[in-house]
């Protein structure tokens, strides 16, 4: 088993802030860092807490917003990991509420709304899922506040007639089940 340490996030820290002068490059190594990080956050609680921690957070959380797609799409791929821990059953995952509520606070989740408006079926699977655990998750409800607030209802309902079936059968779900036919009632 490989044990991460702070050197080694460190390390990948310095890359996602590459600013070398061949912007190739330094996309690359962005992309690289990010790849990397992710598969991190995707292992055990402490290596997501470790990440989660470090000073990457606030370089994601910019990212998630300015950076060159591929790259948004990889740190999406982090902050979503870092949200997340398996069930014990194997069913849906269980949420780390304290880092999508800080996470969702400090501002990322207009990022997962755009990815869910992108043409890449694998970024608008990404945000959907980090949307459905904002819904699901998010502390009084607040939530569907939050997702309405960003246009998160237009974003999914783009998929209401969409090809690809697994997109249009989650955001469709999705939308019965937070904004249905009761929604806004209780105002």
């Amino acid at each position: 088993m490989c044990v991460f340490s702070d050197n080694v996030v460190a390390a990948l820290i310095k890359c996602l802030k590459s600013e070398h002068r061949v912007l190739k490059k330094a996309c690359f190594y962005s992309l690289e860092a990010a790849w990397v990080l992710s598969n991190i956050a995707a292992g055990s609680i402490e290596q997501k807490q470790l990440i989660y921690s470090s000073e990457a957070m606030p370089l994601l959380l910019r990212l998630l917003s300015t950076a060159p797609f591929d790259i948004r799409k990889e740190v999406a791929y982090v902050l979503g990991n870092l949200c997340v821990a398996p069930s014990e059953d194997g069913g849906r995952p269980n949420l780390i509420l304290d880092h999508l509520v800080s996470l969702v606070g400090k501002g990322c989740l207009p990022g997962f709304v755009n990815m869910v408006r992108s043409a890449d079926v694998e970024a608008a699977r990404l945000g959907l899922q980090f949307m459905e655990l904002v819904l699901r998750g998010m502390p009084n409800s607040e939530g569907v506040k939050l997702v309405e607030r960003e246009d998160g209802i237009d974003a999914m309902e783009r998929f209401q007639f969409h090809e690809n079936e697994d997109l249009r059968n989650m955001a469709n779900a999705l939308v019965d089940k937070y904004f249905g036919e009761d929604y806004g009632l209780d105002e």
